[in-house]
């Protein structure tokens, strides 16, 4: 690729990427193993979730804006200023106090984040050709499997020795270097067209979407699902989708070009990726809490549990870039369906005594899953648009990914909470919320009569097990969701 006889230095800008890659994933690794810790010294369990729902609505409502801006605008000038905002955000994080202040911190971290994770793999879909991605899509979760090890590592000796707060700030050098790597090294082509935005489809998706999520977030919690807020909000955010969808038919240039999604790969790999989605939220956000509250283990092993998965997830992924110009997206996605299945019911009959290697096999059954599934649905979504779509195509799948964590980590949080409530009041036990917290330290442990620990542990041991019922009844329909993709060997190719 050229510009003004300018040529883009590939293997820098992976690297670039790579580092960037890294930055968001490291995040979700550091973050959820550090959550307990921070639960517990910042308070407010029953705001546990919104840790990580304030984070995703953000980067779910924003992901396809980016997107769009990265096809109209190029994908620098986007990825900077997506970047510039998530640092920004990552560095207010580490000076929360509280858990509501932490919330709103993550909501800037979000609409950065929004950014960082589509336009990166944009990039890479832009500098290599189809069967070159399938095979480049190795080293990109490679990133995947040394944040992971390295992530819950770092972020358990972060916690144990210094402070929660660096787990953010650890953020802010890697960012910055990725940024001047990318700002050097990759040159893009002019653009061409004439720039027209579609500024009503933006503000009726960011609305919509946001008034879903909320609904979806904090129903049940700040008001009943059956109360007038709660009523009003779910019109509101389906009323607004609907006129979003009219808009977008009419529209010069569309914030989201629903053409893209008459092809039943692209149909069914976002289907899949929502359903993926849901799955890997409610593993990631609850196993630390279930490793460290019932197995009474330290953040460290937490977050080797969380390791597995990352590990699993590369390694999957790495094949899955040859297997795909073998046997195509059916076969190799299948396969990561039944993997998923596996993972996700090795969870369901996990209890207290399987003890922490349990949950890492069945964490690394579920990375397997993961790797097979998106890099099949990414490499093909890919070849099947031209350039001048690719972002737009790409963030609608990142897109769904993100609304099923989001939609996941509502559903489980009702879930957990729920029964959590559900078993207090049956058993008549003056507990409530918050006083899991007291489970997640061993200190806090200490401050506790043993019976006292032993019912809130089997409370939380049999909440957490519908949790992992949910996680795998979404597996399932994410496998019957892939038997709908059109078998054959068949990579799209339309501009390589």
């Amino acid at each position: 690729m050229t510009t003004k006889n300018k040529v883009t230095n590939r293997p820098l800008v992976l690297a670039s990427v790579m580092l960037a890659m890294f930055v968001s994933a490291v995040e979700a690794t550091i973050v959820t193993t550090a959550m307990p810790v921070i639960a517990s010294e910042l308070g407010g369990f029953s705001r546990y979730s919104w840790i990580f729902s304030a984070y995703l609505l953000m980067s779910t409502v924003t992901v396809l804006i980016y997107g769009k801006l990265a096809d109209l605008f190029g994908r620098k000038p986007i990825f900077f200023i997506g970047l510039t905002i998530f640092l920004i955000g990552s560095i207010l994080c580490g000076f929360a106090t509280s858990m509501e202040m932490l919330i709103v911190f993550r909501l800037v971290q979000g609409l950065g984040a929004g950014a960082v994770m589509p336009i990166a793999t944009t990039i890479i879909g832009d500098i290599y050709s189809t069967e070159e991605r399938a095979k480049i899509q190795g080293y990109l979760s490679s990133v995947w499997g040394i944040s992971a090890v390295l992530g819950p590592v770092i972020g358990g000796i972060i916690v144990y020795y210094i402070s929660w707060k660096y787990v953010f700030w650890v953020n802010v050098p890697l960012g910055i270097i990725a940024m001047i790597g990318i700002g050097k090294y990759l040159h893009e082509p002019e653009m061409e067209k004439k720039v027209s935005i579609d500024y009503k489809g933006a503000l009726l998706l960011t609305v919509s979407l946001s008034s879903i999520l909320f609904w979806l977030v904090e129903g049940g919690q700040s008001f009943s699902r059956l109360s007038a807020t709660s009523i009003l909000l779910f019109l509101m955010g389906i009323g607004l989708f609907v006129l979003f969808i009219f808009v977008e038919r009419s529209a010069k240039d569309p914030m989201m070009p629903f053409s893209i999604w008459r092809n039943p790969v692209i149909l069914y790999a976002n289907l899949v990726s929502f359903a993926t989605g849901v799955i890997m939220i409610g593993i990631s956000t609850y196993l630390p809490t279930f490793v460290t509250g019932v197995m009474e283990q330290p953040a460290i092993i937490a977050g080797f549990t969380l390791t597995a998965m990352s590990i699993g997830w590369p390694l999957a992924s790495s094949m899955a870039g040859h297997l795909l110009i073998r046997h195509g997206t059916f076969t190799v996605s299948f396969v990561g369906g039944l993997f998923l299945m596996l993972g996700t019911m090795l969870f369901v009959v996990m209890d207290a005594g399987s003890g922490p290697w349990w949950a890492a096999m069945s964490s690394f059954f579920v990375g397997v899953g993961m790797g097979l599934t998106s890099t099949s649905f990414i490499v093909t979504i890919q070849g099947a648009v031209p350039r001048e779509k690719r972002g737009t195509a790409t963030a609608a799948n990142m897109f769904m990914r993100n609304f099923g964590n989001t939609v996941g980590a509502a559903i489980f949080g009702a879930i957990l909470n729920g029964s959590l409530m559900a078993h207090f009041n049956k058993k008549n036990l003056e507990f409530t919320l918050e006083d899991i917290n007291l489970l997640l330290t061993e200190e806090s442990r200490n401050s506790m009569p043993e019976e006292h620990i032993r019912v809130l542990q089997n409370t939380l041991d049999i909440s957490l097990q519908w949790v992992y019922v949910g996680a795998f009844l979404f597996a399932v329909l994410s496998l019957l969701l892939i038997l709908r993709i059109p078998r054959g060997r068949k990579l799209y190719s339309v501009d390589d």
